[in-house]
């Protein structure tokens, strides 16, 4: 008891509670459920079955996945929301190094471009639904340059645009968070770098490709896997403003309506796991990805840092 009195025990108690409360929470609620999700694939349930009326089927449902024309082409609309997300990532970080100088109302452009990011992703739907709506806003603002809008193509029905106009929808959201990331990156980096490269004669594409890029490159590698694996896991958009039809149902959509209206419990949490296994592999491609594109930069921080000690060796 004296022990647990003193300092060192009082140290431990706390040390043992922030460490135990927490892993047990996840456990509870993160790991427990997905060990039961990973079960529940390997029957033919609904939520309400009883355990003793579930029916194995072995792995049946994950075949399904991938021969059940819905479900895989729900996976396949991914690709529309991958080409989105790095065409956002590109356009962020150029208009990143821009901005990450002095430019008059830079601030003012900052806000602007934050500001969609803040909004629910529900209301964003919602706007975006009355905004392409034929006759609508639109609609009217190309029909201000002249443009015929008996010839303009329905946005959301056409199967050839209707999916790029949701993507856009989550480039317009998601665009100015990622700037903003990138510019709070680039500012970070040395600015003595952007003299020595100039008097080298390094103009600023140069400075950009040998400077900029190498010195971000944690930000760049971590918001290129979260665009990714979100672009897989798209859900608002088509499921606000198009409710899935028309070919827009993507995976998690699909995989909402089987778990909530047909209520194939087994199937849906096959489709989970699957989505979580490719989430994994993209994740791991892209960090091999970007360790070979950044090698050079990782060699020349690794010889920065031996110089330094090397210097620090000298003065002692």
């Amino acid at each position: 008891m004296k022990w647990l009195k003193s300092r060192k025990g009082q140290e431990m108690i706390i040390i043992i509670a922030f460490s135990v409360i927490p892993l047990f929470l996840l456990m509870l609620f993160t790991y427990l459920p997905f060990a039961k999700m990973v079960q529940f694939s390997f029957y033919k349930m609904k939520y309400l079955t009883p355990p003793d009326k579930r029916v194995f089927v072995g792995w049946k449902n994950y075949i399904d996945v991938f021969t059940r024309e819905d479900c895989f082409k729900a996976l396949k609309l991914s690709f529309y929301y991958c080409v989105g997300a790095l065409f956002q990532l590109a356009l962020a970080l150029f208009l990143a190094t821009i901005l990450s100088f002095k430019v008059k109302g830079g601030n003012i452009f900052k806000g602007m471009m934050f500001f969609p990011y803040l909004i629910s992703g529900i209301a964003i739907g919602f706007i975006f639904k009355f905004f392409y709506t034929r006759g609508f806003v639109l609609d009217s603002i190309l029909g201000l340059f002249g443009i015929n809008v008996e010839k303009l193509p329905f946005w959301l029905k056409d199967q050839k645009v209707n999916n790029w106009s949701l993507v856009a929808t989550s480039v317009w959201r998601y665009f100015g968070q990622n700037m903003v990331l990138f510019i709070g990156a680039i500012m970070s980096v040395d600015n003595e770098l952007y003299e020595a490269a100039a008097l080298d004669g390094a103009n600023k594409f140069k400075q950009f490709i040998h400077i900029i890029l190498p010195g971000i490159k944690t930000i760049v590698t971590l918001n290129v896997i979260l665009s990714i694996t979100g672009s897989l896991s798209a859900f608002e958009p088509p499921f606000v403003i198009t409710g899935g039809s028309n070919g827009t149902g993507t995976y998690f959509v699909i995989m909402n309506e089987i778990a909530h209206v047909t209520q194939k419990v087994g199937l849906a949490s096959a489709m989970a796991v699957v989505l979580l296994v490719i989430i994994f592999i993209f994740t791991i491609l892209q960090k091999m990805f970007f360790k070979y594109v950044f090698r050079e930069a990782e060699a020349t921080d690794e010889s920065y840092e031996a110089s330094k000690l090397k210097k620090k060796k000298k003065m002692i």
